[in-house]
């Protein structure tokens, strides 16, 4: 569960989206022996463990159908990767972490989970049209929340993807969580039920996405 708050989200927001929806999670990195051999000295046995556990998810699941790989990828970051709040991991309130530092700290809060599973996806050949990273309020426990949506079409009622519920369940069916926002690559929408909402602009005016791609790229571990 997530200690961010959904005022947040648009300055949050703004900052970000930019290139990581440009390219794809393997574009920007390729997970060679050298490097997984870097991750074992600088983050020890088991980081380096996870990170041969998601290069052969992402080599075996690229063919699979999409039911398949939705709930492969839910599955594999939901079972090695722990709940942590950002005060306690990084020390500030709010910090978007890579699926590289995700994995190899091994630990994350929901924004991490939802981000992993979003580029993961997209590198196993989701287009990002169909997913979506989506804010909501998780009313059981009364604290802001983030999960992956996927739209098998347009105008479906799409699947949830969740570290609180590990099942992959309709957004109908998840009375407990009340959408505020969602966004993708190209877009940020203004949550409508729990459909598709209102688009309300382009997602390159966000900002912890700027962050996030910056340091995918010049520092990935």
């Amino acid at each position: 569960m997530s200690s961010a708050r959904p005022p947040k989200l648009v300055n949050t927001i703004i900052l970000s989206l930019g290139l990581m929806m440009a390219c794809n999670v393997l574009s920007w990195i390729e997970i060679t022996n050298e490097m997984l051999l870097q991750v074992k000295v600088k983050h020890g046995e088991q980081a380096q463990h996870r990170l041969i556990l998601w290069k052969n998810l992402l080599e075996s699941a690229k063919n699979l159908p999409e039911k398949d790989k939705l709930r492969q990828v839910n599955d594999f970051f939901n079972l090695n990767v722990l709940f942590i709040d950002d005060i306690l991991q990084w020390k500030v309130d709010d910090y978007w972490a890579t699926p590289l530092e995700f994995l190899m700290t091994g630990a994350g809060d929901c924004e991490d989970f939802a981000i992993a599973k979003y580029f993961t996806l997209k590198e196993l050949g989701i287009e990002e049209s169909k997913m979506r990273i989506t804010y909501v309020k998780a009313l059981r426990i009364n604290k802001a929340h983030m999960v992956l949506s996927f739209f098998a079409s347009p105008k479906s009622v799409p699947d949830v993807l969740d570290n609180l519920n590990p099942d992959i369940m309709p957004a109908s069916q998840r009375s407990d969580l009340l959408p505020v926002y969602s966004f993708n690559g190209t877009g940020l929408w203004v949550a409508k039920a729990r459909n598709s909402g209102k688009r309300v602009g382009k997602s390159d005016r966000l900002s912890l996405w700027n962050d996030l791609k910056n340091r995918m790229l010049k520092n990935p571990f």
